[in-house]
């Protein structure tokens, strides 16, 4: 273990910005968080880092930042229906889903391609194409970085919201994530009727339906989508999608009668933030280095040098233009330092 100073993390978040921590750490065993966090505990600002995959540096980091690298994948236990297996926070998402496929394993094929590591799923409780991931976290272990003790939650305990959780709320800043147990079917419920699922399925000639041909439809679609972070630098879905009531919907869709709507299980209606912002002309739109994408408006982009505060100005120039010609307002999902 080696503590640095004055780094860039310019190569550790996706959105390639060049942001600076005055003292920097890689962890991989929690004894080795201990001692990082013992050494730490002046009063300097603290923040572990996980894949860098949604979050936006906005200024230099005048503390400390740890990098989660806790690895490891155990199969814990099965039953008759289920597998369980429990996974490093560390460990790179998409790798853990292609595992799980090849195992026939099911349960997150449909999160295929999703950028950064395990700790974030719970944290964020990940979602794509009508499967979030608080379907298949069975427990979550964490470090109380004050009390200095591993915790357990279980899926109740994490309180799941829409990209939302317990570690995003009432215990945001306490503790670090160490390992995600996820329960997996060895019986397979397909999502297909998703996005353009079935579709690229049949674009495929997929003859049969498996988790395999899923995870691949997913993949494609992602792909064709959305940019890579390696060759351009965002993290993926800047906004929500929001929810407004059904009156609210009722007079949106009167005056927007082609507007894309899902329903909500308490009987508010769910609206697509990309197809809003892109109705605001947003696509494609680009300042200096900052942008957004040219096919998918709900993602910024910077397209080399752009600053966190530059990305951070059109975030929220986009948000207010969707107030104004709309009357909704939209939430971040990506988390800005």
């Amino acid at each position: 273990m080696q503590v640095l100073q004055n780094v860039s993390l310019k190569q550790f978040n996706t959105f390639g910005v060049d942001a600076a921590a005055r003292r920097f750490a890689c962890f991989s065993t929690v004894e080795e968080l201990d001692e990082l966090l013992k050494l730490s505990a002046s009063g300097a600002k603290r923040f572990i880092l996980g894949g860098g995959s949604n979050l936006l540096f906005t200024c230099d980091v005048d503390g400390w930042v740890l990098k989660n690298e806790l690895m490891g994948r155990e199969r814990t236990g099965e039953d008759d229906d289920f597998v369980y297996l429990r996974a490093g926070a560390g460990e790179n998402w998409h790798n853990l889903v292609e595992y799980c496929v090849a195992n026939n394993w099911a349960g997150v094929e449909n999160l295929s391609l999703i950028p950064g590591n395990v700790g974030a799923t719970p944290m964020q409780n990940i979602g794509a194409y009508g499967v979030e991931i608080k379907d298949v976290v069975y427990e979550v272990e964490a470090y109380h970085m004050l009390d200095r003790t591993r915790v357990r939650f279980s899926n109740d305990g994490c309180r799941f919201g829409y990209r939302d959780s317990i570690f995003k709320q009432a215990a945001k800043g306490q503790f670090v994530i160490v390992s995600v147990t996820y329960r997996l079917r060895k019986k397979p419920v397909f999502h297909t009727q998703y996005g353009a699922i079935e579709q690229e399925l049949e674009r495929m000639g997929a003859q049969n339906v498996s988790i395999q041909a899923i995870a691949q439809a997913v993949i494609n679609i992602r792909r064709s989508k959305l940019p890579d972070p390696r060759q351009l630098g965002n993290a993926g879905s800047f906004f929500k999608n929001p929810s407004v009531t059904a009156s609210q919907f009722q007079q949106l869709q009167q005056a927007y009668p082609e507007i894309p709507a899902y329903p909500n299980p308490d009987g508010t209606v769910k609206l697509a933030a990309g197809w809003l912002i892109e109705q605001c002309g947003w696509k494609g739109y680009r300042k200096g280095d900052a942008g957004c994408h040219r096919q998918q408006a709900l993602v910024l982009v910077n397209y080399g040098t752009a600053s966190g505060q530059e990305l951070l100005a059109l975030s929220e120039a986009i948000r207010q233009s969707v107030q104004n010609k709309f009357g909704v307002d939209l939430e971040r999902e990506v988390n800005v330092v």
